[in-house]
């Protein structure tokens, strides 16, 4: 006989207190039933329930079985239903964490096509700049730019970004061109005031020195289109990622700051959950972003 169905009929019988409840609860015949576990405790060797006309019970190396038996049976049926999620179309609701900038400009405008693939899932997109906690907010998946923090969770690489400082042509007709990293000391910073290391500006010097810019900004502001439009309009500089300012920069209304200092290459993410196994939703969206960001990229935002 099947081990599994051995094991099942057994523990059933332990769950049901008794072999006809658990003939119903398996949809089989009582006789059926006591072959099962008749044929358990011939292979084992041990007698693993107490028999009475009123009643039965597990013995202490029933109970003790029972407990692992149980455990078998549950990771079972979880394999069961794995393999039937996975090949489900996917569906639910999916809940999404994207930093405002980049989900205003490049994932909102492609959000239709991926409903439009997949009707039977729905999409809740929160719009925000702070650094979510996805199982305990309860979000299926993030995109982040930039360094990883968190690495427990699984990623995926979408596309990169250069990050550089920029300028209106005005702004530095009025108040000159920086020469060097040490020049902006002078100058009018605009600043993000989400960045979790505060007003520095990390940047590499020609000669491939890592240094840092630390100096309070004329503006400071949580969103990276507001920086955009105040660096538009010859506030400052700015220090922002191509997605951002590729637009303006081919129109000619902004500039880079320093000629010859190399821009920072930033990596875009898919960010969820670790797990055994990826949620048919969560998959399609990430599939989806994959294929969208295919051709993104430095020079083709």
């Amino acid at each position: 006989m099947d081990r599994l169905s051995e094991m099942e009929a057994f523990a059933t019988v332990v769950d049901q207190g008794g072999f006809t409840d658990a003939a119903k609860k398996l949809g089989i015949s009582k006789s059926a039933v006591s072959k099962h576990v008749s044929a358990l405790e011939t292979r084992l060797g041990a007698r693993l329930l107490n028999r009475t006309t009123r009643r039965v019970s597990p013995t202490e190396i029933g109970l003790a079985y029972y407990d692992r038996a149980r455990r078998v049976l549950n990771d079972a049926g979880e394999a069961d239903a794995l393999v039937t999620s996975m090949q489900s179309a996917p569906s639910g609701m999916l809940r999404v964490s994207v930093a405002t900038d980049f989900g205003v400009n490049h994932l909102s405008p492609i959000l239709g096509g991926f409903l439009h693939e997949y009707p039977d899932i729905t999409v809740n997109m929160v719009l925000n700049n702070r650094y979510v906690e996805l199982i305990s907010e309860g979000f299926d998946l993030a995109v982040r730019i930039g360094d990883l923090e968190d690495s427990s969770l699984r990623a995926r690489k979408l596309a990169e970004t250069h990050k550089q400082m920029i300028a209106s042509p005005a702004y530095l007709e009025e108040y000159g061109r920086p020469q060097r990293i040490d020049d902006l000391n002078e100058h009018k910073l605009l600043h993000y005031s989400n960045q979790a290391n505060g007003s520095v500006w990390k940047l590499t010097a020609p000669s491939g020195e890592k240094r840092q810019v630390r100096s309070a900004g004329w503006l400071t502001v949580n969103d990276g289109q507001s920086l955009l439009n105040a660096a538009i309009n010859g506030l400052g500089i700015a220090f922002l990622p191509d997605f951002l300012y590729a637009d303006a920069m081919k129109d000619g209304r902004l500039i880079p700051v320093i000629e010859g200092l190399a821009p920072e290459t930033q990596g875009i993410y898919a960010v969820y959950p670790p797990g055994r196994y990826t949620q048919p939703k969560v998959r399609a969206f990430i599939d989806f972003l994959v294929d969208s960001f295919r051709e993104k990229g430095p020079g083709g935002w």
